[in-house]
């Protein structure tokens, strides 16, 4: 079981930063996928960016590539989507989620794995 919950949201303008937080609580060490999705309003899901926890490898979606990183700190089991650069498309909600390790930073998670556990989603507001 993985309980996750997303913080770091906000409103910022275009140009901008700003860094979400993903705390992850689990009942067993085993390396898991974890990943950022967004879903603006009237669009479908987008993958963001994954990595596993306790590696070093990451994937970060052509869309953000430059732009966002994504990276954890392992002490505090968290996961972070370092986002610059922002422009108004980035507006979107932002989930973070968990699933299954195979193939996590091949740049094909996001097509072949359904992630099981998803945070509440923090909201991003870019303003022109």
């Amino acid at each position: 079981q993985v309980q996750l919950v997303e913080s770091g949201g906000g409103s910022v303008q275009a140009g901008g930063s700003l860094r979400l937080s993903c705390v992850a609580s689990r009942s067993t060490y085993e390396a898991i996928c974890m990943a950022w999705f967004r879903q603006a309003p009237g669009k479908e899901r987008e993958g963001v960016a994954t990595t596993y926890t306790g590696g070093t490898s990451t994937c970060v979606a052509d869309s953000v590539k430059g732009r966002f990183t994504i990276s954890q700190d392992n002490a505090k089991n968290t996961i972070y989507l370092e986002m610059n650069r922002l422009k108004p498309e980035d507006t979107a909600m932002y989930y973070c989620a968990a699933g299954p390790l195979r193939g996590c930073t091949s740049g094909t998670w996001f097509l072949d794995s359904v992630p099981s556990y998803w945070g509440q989603g923090t909201p991003v507001t870019v303003s022109s």
